[in-house]
């Protein structure tokens, strides 16, 4: 009596386990081209920290999140982010394998490790998912990516990157982050502002904007110069 009962509802979970993967594929297709018209009111990494203020016992934490279009920010900040992040974000399709092959042999050589990742994965790990290393985690994120670059513009990843991007604990996006260093609007912001923002990634409870170190200060004027060699505000045409 309990074999074709148990064949049954083993029949029933083996169709469900089979439905997984495409529940999946379909539900995170939907979730990015939703959120190629709409912009997200939080983002993974935010509502993480949110949680661990509040598992700490700190219910007065508040992260500080603020969007603006693109076209409400100064073209230094996300000329700025691809000239620290990304200089090869309008060529590539997501992967950067020049930059991946190039931190594999510097790895490899025992020096600092460094990593590949492209805008278009940094999108997709914020937005999406949960810092980590584990092959679970990248494997994801190399899913998201996938859908990010070919359901979004390139104006879209980046206008998203700047809006969820973490600039300091708990600091989130370039018009928070321009308010609460630089008491001013995003739109607002000079080159060298937008410079030492972005200098601060991807370490940004490491280094600090409004109290910036050697290091900071260093790689800011660095940055500047690759804006200037990317092509300033003019980079942003390439995207259209």
């Amino acid at each position: 009596m309990n074999a074709p009962r148990n064949r049954g509802r083993w029949r029933r979970w083996r169709r469900w386990l089979l439905a997984l993967p495409l529940l999946f594929v379909l539900g995170t297709a939907l979730q990015v081209l939703v959120l190629r018209f709409v912009d997200p009111p939080f983002s993974a990494f935010m509502a993480i920290r949110q949680f661990e203020a509040w598992t700490d016992g700190d219910f007065g934490f508040r992260v500080a999140y603020d969007w603006r279009d693109l076209d409400q920010m100064a073209p230094h900040v996300p000329v700025a982010l691809v000239a620290a992040e990304d200089q090869r974000f309008a060529e590539h399709y997501g992967f950067d394998l020049e930059a991946i092959e190039k931190a594999r042999k510097n790895n490899a050589r025992g020096r600092k490790v460094r990593g590949g990742s492209t805008i278009s994965q940094q999108t997709a790990k914020n937005l999406f998912l949960w810092s980590g290393r584990s092959y679970v985690r990248k494997a994801v994120e190399a899913w998201y990516t996938l859908l990010i670059e070919t359901l979004w513009p390139k104006r879209r990843i980046v206008e998203v990157y700047a809006n969820v991007a973490e600039f300091g604990d708990g600091v989130y996006g370039a018009q928070a982050a321009a308010r609460t260093y630089f008491r001013r609007d995003a739109d607002r912001l000079t080159a060298s502002q937008a410079a030492r923002l972005a200098a601060v990634l991807p370490s940004p409870r490491r280094y600090s904007v409004s109290r910036p170190g050697p290091y900071v200060q260093r790689r800011a004027r660095a940055i500047e110069r690759q804006m200037r060699y990317i092509g300033g505000a003019g980079y942003l045409r390439q995207l259209d």
